[in-house]
């Protein structure tokens, strides 16, 4: 049994260090979709998105689709960028972090109940901060831009425009790849 209890345990620190180790930075996968992906328009023309996961923060997000769309431009053989649209999307839901609903505090024995416009609220334990136990509030964000793409020297009179190379370069040592 103790053996058995140990391999669960290690097995599941590795599972866990494997996904805080995973960098942000990448083609979205199935799994859970967080990264990067794209979709073309017209030649010069893409929609560009970057989701990330609930450790990625709002501009971690918004800086890796900035990247993303330097890489792309410089893959399809244009120097620089205009966003055309953008915008990022916040997506919040609660997650229960503990499992059979009950909890014992000092003050004694409680039952935590989910109310859908309040949140979870902590039974018979009038001293507990009922709006926050029983639940994490988990948050992802989401960043997808329109832009299109142009060869030549960006103008310097348009303040949506970005120089892909100098995105590249600024940003690029900064990400840490797959």
């Amino acid at each position: 049994m103790r053996k058995s209890f140990l391999v669960l345990l290690t097995a599941s620190a590795l599972t866990i260090a494997a996904c805080a180790t995973q960098p942000a930075y990448r083609p979205a996968s199935s799994y859970n979709g967080a990264g990067y992906s794209e979709q073309i328009i017209e030649s010069n023309r893409f929609r560009v998105s970057f989701k990330g996961s609930s450790t990625t923060p709002r501009d971690e997000v918004e800086t890796f689709l900035l990247l993303r769309a330097a890489e792309l431009t410089l893959e399809n053989g244009f120097d620089y960028f205009v966003v055309v649209d953008r915008e990022t999307e916040t997506k919040s839901r609660s997650h229960r972090h503990h499992g059979f609903g009950g909890y014992y505090s000092r003050y004694g024995f409680g039952y935590s109940y989910f109310y859908p416009r309040a949140g979870w609220y902590g039974a018979y334990d009038p001293f507990w901060d009922r709006h926050n136990y029983g639940y994490n509030q988990i948050t992802k964000y989401e960043a997808s831009a329109e832009i299109m793409m142009h060869a030549g020297e960006k103008p310097d009179d348009e303040l949506r425009a970005f120089d892909a190379r100098e995105v590249v370069k600024n940003i690029g040592p900064n990400v840490t790849r797959p």
